[in-house]
């Protein structure tokens, strides 16, 4: 068939994830984590991303694989 939707999403929830994952790494002393009881929202978030867009991959990876002819 044509294309299939999960390539696309997985690598834009990964690339976003990964984005938000490293700027939640490198932010991570910040004093404005106080204000959200101590959590680092863009972190959890990020990796939240990325583990949403790797199982759209894996899926994709494994859906393009032919069936076996019978």
């Amino acid at each position: 068939m044509g294309l299939d939707l999960r390539w696309p999403i997985g690598l834009m929830f990964t690339f976003f994830g990964a984005l938000l994952t490293i700027y939640g790494v490198v932010t991570n002393s910040d004093p404005m984590y106080q204000l959200s009881l101590g959590k680092n929202i863009n972190l959890i978030w990020g990796i939240v991303l990325l583990i949403f867009g790797g199982l759209m991959l894996i899926g994709a990876i494994r859906g393009s694989k032919a069936p076996p002819q019978a």
